[in-house]
């Protein structure tokens, strides 16, 4: 075997580009030299003098008057301060300002802007600040003689949820936490009052005695506790349930108002950063009156790196640029509170806005102040089109002829051309066969994986609008070699499955949780779970006449005629099939459920179907999802730029579903043909496609690149010599090169089955191993007939080489460093192009699509 030496690497490095060898695992590199000017995007908040107007929040639709109006003994309302700048930007002033209030008896608030009721009658709030800029508003509290009953579900479970009693990690898992459990986040409040109050003979509350309940002491810490002392005996949280324990312990009632959502005031805001904001979170019940919920609520932000919350809900940004949402959570209610931080930068010129991803993009960049990288050079849009639209290097001679062409539509002509090659149906074929998880168990499975791959194939080059091809997937009926998409039904066989790799692939939607219990981070609860499993209830499966020994894997698919219901394994009640968010579908008994999923599916205003296939092709294409990850679309992880969003699903609703389209309109974008080197105030964004994301190459589309480069003839079992990875049905026969490189095995519906982390082992193996070594020294690879060939310079051949590797010329430091190496006296030819394109293969704008 041929030993590589680091000099032959040194001597080929594409040093202008920084592509270093030695770098594998490290990114592209591309920061290299870069320095950061902070932007001050904002001014203090001390500087008064620019405030046009002070206001105190929220006002909410039952307050008397506009007043901020408490009602009862337990109310309490947390409170913001706002500054309207003359620029007309909204500044929190809440902990900026002093609060007042006058006649003082009334209520008090704190310096953070909570407001307390002390007794009945009406009283005024000042703040001031420093600078003795100020407001007012009215108060109003009413209620304080009533008696009421403390709510259990609305006031104590929440309290177990804000301590963290019924996480999963204490007693809320299912076996509980040392003989005494909690139903998981509170979603079962009546398991919970059963457990407190009931189990073990209700040693843990003492109505005589209050402050000698076990679940005060030990929540204290007076007695013993692994958990610790999340309760403190000042805190409001142990008032209420000292009170709720002394009154006796009320449940609820059947007439008490019923919490039906909860928002997050303000909703959004343009911050700067390393400033807060402070949140209040607002409940609403089906009664119509409303409860400040802040300081009982969850929170998390959707980017730890761009902002924090304490538990009291303020905010505070970091110092990236974006947008960031903070997830509020309170008993099984969600909201965001959605944060803007621009950077400040100049964005002039602004590029040109090709299409409407341009304007939603660009608009965006704008708006944070964050300047856009310039367009991509025409070897790199070559090299970048073609992987990403056919998983393909193109040929030397391609590159040559486009980097000559002065026509000004070839870049759009170019797309044009590769979406009618049989190459880009081979790249999304892969895609999708895996995801339908088109593998192979059984040796009886191979003819079924052959055929679904092959209509597949054909739905893909032949342009079948979208919604057709889910629609044939979902409704499959008949045998495998009649009808191939039945081959779905083959890995996905119980109605759990069918419901979660539907609605995840489909939909979005990651309702796994639901299952079992109200999910965790959204709306959907297991009424939501089961509804969806109606769908799939008259499925029957029977032996093909003739074929008594097939196995039941290969059974013929039919729709079993009868009412298509599911049951709540928890309630008992029957449910009908119902699309999530929509309305009960009301079906004869003849009826197949399944038409019925795949028409509310295929709805123009279905909120999930269109958005979640553009999010994944977006995520195909730059490397991140609009919503990150591309399969986890909920109200709790919003998209970075909903504008978007909204606008490319309703272009590829427009277009009758059409994938060409939208993959045309991605590509021809300028967004799409930004160059990958950042600028100086782009480096660190993320989300919002200042640039273009470089992203390491898929396992398949270098294992491909590796035989192009080398000319060496692939070999997988199962297929003939020559054959693409990207052409492979079988996952099962894939080569190991494939397998370190993190090729997925179809054996689930997500995405985040394909790794793209880089390892030691890939760096090994593309170095020294014996497999990628022999297709560089094959005697019949590029090496070979570039060392056989006299015709040429060196210069004309390792110009072909650059062009197979990155579409583009060799720099002049480039070549002169190669060509002098292959000249050096005493050594092969063909030994030294051989380092020479080992050296090329190992480099990370070879590995990388950029």
């Amino acid at each position: 075997m041929i030993k590589r030496t680091f000099a032959a690497f040194i001597a080929i490095r594409s040093t202008a580009a920084t592509f270093l060898i030695y770098g594998l695992t490290a990114g592209l590199g591309l920061s290299h030299g870069l320095g950061l000017s902070p932007i001050e995007a904002n001014e203090p908040a001390e500087q008064s003098l620019t405030i046009a107007e002070l206001s105190i929040g929220p006002v909410l639709a039952d307050d008397a008057d506009g007043a901020v109006t408490l009602r009862g003994q337990d109310d309490r309302k947390q409170l913001f301060a706002s500054g309207l700048m003359r620029d007309q930007r909204l500044i929190d002033y809440t902990r900026d300002v002093t609060w007042n209030v006058e006649p003082p008896n009334v209520a008090r608030v704190t310096a953070n802007g909570l407001i307390v009721p002390k007794e009945n009658g009406s009283a005024v709030i000042t703040i001031k600040t420093s600078l003795g800029v100020q407001a007012t508003r009215p108060v109003i509290v009413t209620g304080m003689d009533d008696v009421h009953p403390i709510n259990f579900k609305t006031q104590v479970v929440p309290i177990f949820s804000k301590l963290g009693c019924n996480g999963g990690g204490c007693h809320g898992k299912a076996s509980g936490q040392n003989g005494f459990k909690l139903s998981l986040l509170g979603f079962y409040p009546e398991d919970d009052y059963e457990f407190l109050v009931y189990e073990s003979r209700g040693r843990r509350l003492s109505p005589a005695s209050p402050a000698e309940s076990l679940l005060l002491t030990k929540g204290t810490g007076l007695v013993p506790h692994g958990g610790g002392s999340p309760l403190k005996p000042e805190s409001e949280e142990y008032r209420l349930i000292y009170r709720w324990i002394e009154q006796g312990m009320p449940y609820w009632s059947e007439s008490d108002p019923v919490l039906t959502g909860i928002q997050c005031l303000p909703e959004q805001r343009i911050m700067g950063q390393d400033v807060n904001q402070q949140i209040s979170v607002i409940a609403t019940y089906n009664d119509g009156h409303t409860e400040d919920v802040t300081r009982m609520a969850l929170y998390e932000p959707n980017v730890a790196e761009m902002a924090e919350v304490t538990p009291e809900g303020l905010v505070t940004t970091a110092q990236l640029s974006g947008e960031v949402a903070i997830m509020a959570r309170y008993q099984g209610q969600v909201s965001t509170f959605r944060a803007t931080i621009p950077l400040g930068a100049s964005t002039q010129p602004i590029p040109e806005s090709g299409n409407l991803i341009d304007q939603a993009v660009f608009g965006k960049l704008q708006q944070l102040g964050i300047p856009a990288s310039e367009r991509s050079d025409d070897a790199t849009f070559f090299r970048r089109v073609h992987l990403d639209v056919t998983g393909k290097l193109p040929s030397a001679e391609e590159s040559r002829a486009f980097l000559a062409d002065t026509n000004a539509n070839k870049r759009s002509e170019l797309i044009d051309r590769l979406l009618d090659s049989t190459e880009y149906a081979d790249l999304f074929t892969n895609k999708w066969s895996l995801l339908l998880r088109n593998r192979k168990d059984r040796p009886e499975d191979l003819q079924g994986v052959h055929a679904f791959y092959q209509w597949i194939w054909n739905n893909i080059y032949e342009n079948r609008p979208y919604d057709q091809m889910v629609r044939d997937i979902v409704t499959a009926t008949g045998s495998m070699d009649e009808n191939p998409p039945v081959a779905w039904y083959r890995e996905v066989t119980d109605s759990e499955a069918l419901v979660e790799d539907s609605t995840q692939l489909f939909l979005g939607v990651r309702i796994q949780c639901a299952r079992c219990h109200h999910h965790p981070f959204e709306k959907w609860s297991q009424d939501d779970y089961y509804s969806m499993a109606a769908f799939y209830s008259r499925i029957g499966k029977k032996t093909p006449s003739g074929n008594e020994n097939v196995k039941g894997r290969a059974k013929r698919i039919y729709h079993n005629i009868g009412n298509a219901t599911a049951k709540n394994p928890r309630s008992g009640s029957d449910l009908k099939p119902c699309g999530l968010g929509g309305e009960p579908a009301e079906l004869t008994p003849d009826q197949d459920p399944r038409t019925a999923l795949a028409d509310w599916m295929a709805e123009p205003d279905n909120p999930f179907f269109s958005a979640t296939l553009v999010n994944r092709y977006w995520k195909h294409f730059f490397g991140r999802g609009i919503v990150d990850p591309e399969d986890d679309m909920r109200a709790t992880n919003p998209p970075a730029n909903p504008e978007l969003l909204d606008a490319l699903s309703k272009s590829f609703v427009e277009s009758g579903f059409d994938l060409k389209a939208l993959v045309r309109l991605i590509c021809n974008s300028n967004t799409y043909q930004l160059s990958a080197m950042p600028n100086e105030y782009n480096l660190k964004d993320k989300q919002n496609f200042s640039r273009y994301y470089p992203k390491r190459l898929p396992a398949e589309v270098l294992y491909d690149a590796l035989h192009q480069i080398t000319g060496a003839k692939s070999r997988i079992n199962g297929l003939p010599a020559g054959y693409a990875a990207l052409q492979m049905r079988d996952v099962n026969n894939a080569p190991y090169f494939l397998k370190v490189f993190g090729q997925p095995q179809g054996e689930t519906a997500c995405e985040c089955e394909r790794s793209a982390d880089a390892s030691l082992a890939q760096s090994l193996h593309l170095l020294n191993s014996q497999d990628v070594q022999g297709k560089i020294a094959d005697g019949k690879g590029r090496a070979s007939l570039l060392a056989a060939d006299k015709d040429r310079s060196h210069e004309e051949k390792i110009s072909d080489l650059y062009l197979w590797a990155y579409s583009r010329q060799p720099k002049p430091e480039e070549l002169q460093a190669a060509v002098g190496y292959v000249s050096r006296e005493g050594v092969e030819v063909k030994t030294s192009y051989e380092d020479v394109i080992w050296a090329l293969i190992n480099s990370k704008e070879f590995m990388f699509n950029h």
